[in-house]
């Protein structure tokens, strides 16, 4: 049985040509999946009831479901969904009262090996990287079950985008041929896996680019990143400039305040000085709290003070909106209730 979600125009049209249609079957069933998101053949009304029931003998919609829904008071919708293997994974639509984006967060491992010390996903530990078919299903499964057409994707999910960069790249490549998202609607995060980033600038992607910094020095982002004894700053700082060097396209640099640890006064004066010549956005990123750790979540005036220092230093600085926090979908939140769902 052969999964439409996910399949290309030419892999659609191979499918139907061994049924004895014409290519223009095919067109249709690509536009009923990508651009009507419908859940079922059955749907598919424009093609005859006859080739519909030949159709279904050969192919389906989808094989995942959404195994838990969660809605935020704030609209945020986090979807629990549960592949054939049994491993589950989450994604977060996320609306804005006054934008018409809506922002698919998409996750691309299931699990991370990264372990950085501020989430949730970490603590799980990597399990498996997800197919590019099962990385377009997760905003597939919210278009069907919302209605609504995705405009925005952030691939700030679970796992480390760059430890998957293939699959990254062949499900970008179906966003924008298949769903018609822009490349410039993407951004693609990281924690900072080096070589990765110099082969994505050879690659000069007009998607948009987003380092987890989360720390002005070596020791801080050590203790936080474990990542940072492998690609230290001192090598990641030049692989950024590198890129925007080879694109031509200004980085997001997102840096998470935790309290008493990398949001002083010392630390934005540090932090302005390391970004000094790297055409970037700072994005700050107030502490969401996850299980198992003593962090804090800083006062108002205390972000208000790092921003304040760090837009002296002529960076753009937003302060990210929290959003979904009450149901665990917020930044560096995601995974903490996976496994035990899963399992039931």
């Amino acid at each position: 049985m052969k999964i439409l979600s996910g399949m290309s125009l030419k892999e659609i049209e191979e499918l139907v040509l061994g049924l004895n249609a014409s290519k223009f079957r095919a067109k249709q069933i690509h536009n009923w999946i990508y651009l009507k998101s419908v859940s079922s053949i059955d749907e598919m009304t424009d093609l005859s009831k006859q080739f519909r029931e030949e159709f279904k003998q050969v192919a389906t919609v989808t094989d995942s479901k959404i195994k838990v829904k969660q809605v935020s008071s704030d609209g945020t919708i986090k979807y629990l969904i549960e592949y054939p293997d049994g491993e589950c994974v989450e994604t977060v639509l996320m609306r804005f009262d006054n934008r018409a984006n809506l922002t698919a967060c998409v996750s691309s491992q299931i699990g991370c090996s990264v372990n950085c010390s501020f989430c949730a996903t970490g603590k799980r530990g990597f399990i498996r990287n997800l197919t590019e078919k099962e990385i377009v299903e997760q905003v597939l499964t919210i278009q069907r079950d919302t209605g609504l057409k995705v405009t925005n994707i952030v691939f700030m999910g679970q796992g480390e985008p760059l430890l998957n960069l293939d699959n990254v790249l062949k499900a970008l490549e179906i966003f924008n041929d298949d769903f018609q998202i822009g490349a410039r609607r993407i951004t693609i995060s990281t924690s900072g896996i080096v070589p990765k980033i110099n082969k994505l600038a050879e690659k000069k992607l007009q998607s948009t680019l987003a380092i987890s910094l989360h720390a002005s020095n070596h020791a801080v982002r050590k203790k936080i990143m474990p990542i940072e004894e492998k690609f230290p700053l001192s090598e990641l700082i030049p692989s950024l400039k590198n890129y925007v060097e080879k694109t031509g396209r200004r980085i997001t640099v997102e840096y998470i305040l935790i309290k008493g640890l990398n949001c002083t006064i010392e630390s934005a004066k540090e932090l302005a000085n390391l970004l000094q010549g790297l055409k970037c956005n700072i994005n700050l990123i107030p502490y969401n709290p996850v299980t198992k750790t003593d962090y804090e979540k800083p006062s108002n005036n205390e972000i208000m003070k790092f921003k304040y220092l760090l837009e002296h230093s002529g960076k753009k600085v937003t302060v990210r909106l929290e959003r979904g926090s009450d149901i665990d979908a917020a930044c560096g939140q995601l995974s903490g209730k996976v496994k035990k769902t899963c399992e039931g």
